[in-house]
């Protein structure tokens, strides 16, 4: 892993109205790793992994993507980041409803102006590799919840992203099926050298990660020898 962190909170802050969501978070990830963020509900760490993907902008502090400051960046910047160098996979998948599964995978190639049968030839490739044969021409209500978010797990992957986002990626999903989905996405996280932040409150899926965090009261608490620490 390389010395300086891909992605980084420092002392970010944020409040929803009166409400303080995040309360100065430090955080720190490195190129290729998989961390896990884990807290209770209402805890912040939705809005921390927001934060660092630039979809929500800090009241005060810092968050830098490779040593540049993200949340300083116009909007048009880090919405080319989000579409180019971003992946994120959301609870529910997300799917576009009126598209087949082989265009809502290749949908982040097709906004990046690549031509559509090259984008649907490189989006096809991926149903093989996510046991998803002979889906791509299915609409996500044809599909099931498992099957949904392999697709969205692939939309996520497909322009092998330096860092994919994942937000509750298993929380839809039954035991089984939500193991089988962090399975592929570290699998192929690794294969191709991203970073995965993932946000969870099942201690299975953090299982899956080289490190966890805690988010408590909107502050990032490391886990240490089964302890917390700031």
């Amino acid at each position: 892993m390389s010395a300086e962190p891909v992605l980084e909170a420092r002392g970010v802050t944020l409040s929803f109205g009166p409400t303080p969501a995040l309360r100065g978070a430090e955080l720190a990830v490195q190129r290729g790793e998989i961390l896990a963020i884990m807290g209770p509900s209402g805890s912040g760490k939705s809005t921390l992994l927001h934060c660092l993907a630039g979809i929500l902008t800090p009241e005060g502090g810092e968050v830098r993507f490779a040593g540049q400051r993200l949340d300083t960046m116009p909007e048009q910047a880090r919405s080319a980041l989000r579409r180019d160098r971003f992946g994120f996979v959301f609870q529910f998948g997300q799917l576009v409803p009126e598209l087949t599964a082989v265009e809502n995978v290749a949908l982040p190639l097709l906004l990046a102006r690549t031509k559509r049968a090259a984008a649907l030839a490189q989006a096809r490739e991926w149903f093989g590799r996510l046991g998803l044969d002979g889906l791509e021409g299915r609409r996500s209500g044809e599909l099931s919840g498992g099957q949904a978010q392999r697709v969205a797990l692939a939309r996520a992957l497909v322009t092998r992203p330096d860092v994919v986002f994942a937000d509750e990626p298993t929380g839809a999903l039954d035991s089984l099926t939500g193991e089988q989905v962090m399975d592929l996405l570290v699998a192929t996280a690794r294969e191709q050298g991203a970073t995965v932040v993932v946000v969870t409150h099942e201690p299975r899926v953090a299982a899956c990660a080289d490190r966890e965090v805690v988010v408590r009261d909107g502050v990032v608490r490391s886990l240490v020898g089964g302890g917390l620490s700031s």
